[in-house]
């Protein structure tokens, strides 16, 4: 992942210069109308259609109450399609106080190889990059028939993107759980960093039901500080990052005066809009009191050229590895 990449399709040049200035992009309509109601009819069939009988009852923490979830119907979540319940959706006794398909915090994390309506994102003639094929240097011109994500992951310097943690969060009615601040390579490390989140809303995302909030600029010089990882007596923790905090170049590094307290930037975003956010970006959301959801599917890209995927990190690749996000034309 590069600065200095030229676009080929994609995304153009305002709209690198403010991913690169900002660590996060708003892209309204990158997903037609039909595209988000074909996800949103998976969403509440798989929602509707796993059975409680079955289900260990796992619930996803965001740290903000609790641990963060470490069972192992989570650690052997990557290559699968598992659901993790809120928090608040039991009362004192453990019992659900709301029907499941209104209790999941998300469902994870690998929709984006078993969900065919998910996995069509990444598939150049279901999700096809149109900016590269109305240019003469772009994907289409140059033999490669690319997915908008892959064009995407192109223009920002990607070699080899592997897509991994795809997911649906659900962010329900009154008890959808506020996400603290936080930097998204602190879950998906590689050293050196190289995560970014392709995140698209399904549904309206508003002040009112919980909306992502960024801190502009603070993916230049905030450090990936710490890494979740799966810890050597079971479960998941977090501990001190001993390798690089920063993606290479010049461009990043700690600055004094710098507060990750800073002002936060509310993003309300349409239905079929994507946010592309930087693997250091620090950004959050807040609690659900609002009658509406909010449902969105997210996965993120990594390096898979020139970096180390860890070892610890709680997530771990498939026996093929990770999805590439590049296909033969």
């Amino acid at each position: 992942m590069s600065s200095e990449s030229p676009s080929t399709g994609g995304l153009t040049p305002d709209q690198l210069a403010t991913f690169w200035r900002d660590g996060y992009l708003i892209i309204p309509n990158a997903l037609p109308p039909t595209t988000v109601q074909a996800l949103l009819d998976e969403t509440h069939a798989l929602l509707e259609g796993f059975p409680l009988s079955e289900h260990p009852m796992t619930r996803f923490s965001t740290g903000e109450k609790s641990a963060h979830v470490g069972d192992d119907y989570f650690l052997s979540s990557g290559d699968k399609v598992r659901f993790f319940f809120e928090e608040d959706a039991f009362d004192a006794s453990g019992q659900l106080t709301k029907p499941k398909e209104r209790a999941i915090n998300k469902i994870g994390h690998s929709l984006h190889a078993l969900s065919p309506p998910f996995a069509s994102l990444l598939d150049p003639a279901l999700n096809p990059d149109l900016l590269g094929a109305g240019t003469s240097t772009g994907s289409v011109a140059a033999g490669r028939k690319e997915s908008h994500p892959a064009a995407i992951a192109r223009a920002l310097g990607f070699k080899d993107p592997r897509c991994l943690q795809s997911m649906v969060i659900c962010k329900q009615p009154e008890i959808g759980g506020a996400v603290p601040p936080h930097q998204d390579s602190t879950f998906l490390y590689t050293d050196p960093p190289s995560a970014v989140g392709f995140w698209y809303a399904l549904e309206d995302a508003t002040a009112e039901n919980g909306c992502l909030s960024f801190l502009p600029g603070s993916h230049r010089w905030a450090p990936v500080r710490q890494r979740f990882v799966r810890a050597k007596t079971g479960g998941t923790d977090f501990m001190d990052n001993d390798g690089p905090r920063f993606p290479p170049g010049e461009e990043y590094g700690e600055e004094e005066g710098k507060s990750e307290d800073g002002k936060y930037e509310m993003g309300e975003v349409k239905a079929g809009s994507l946010v592309l956010i930087h693997g250091n970006l620090l950004h959050k959301s807040e609690k659900n009191l609002s009658q509406k959801g909010r449902i969105i599917y997210t996965f993120h890209v990594i390096e898979g050229e020139g970096t180390k995927y860890d070892e610890r990190n709680w997530l771990q690749p498939p026996a093929d590895g990770f999805t590439r996000l590049y296909r033969d034309s």
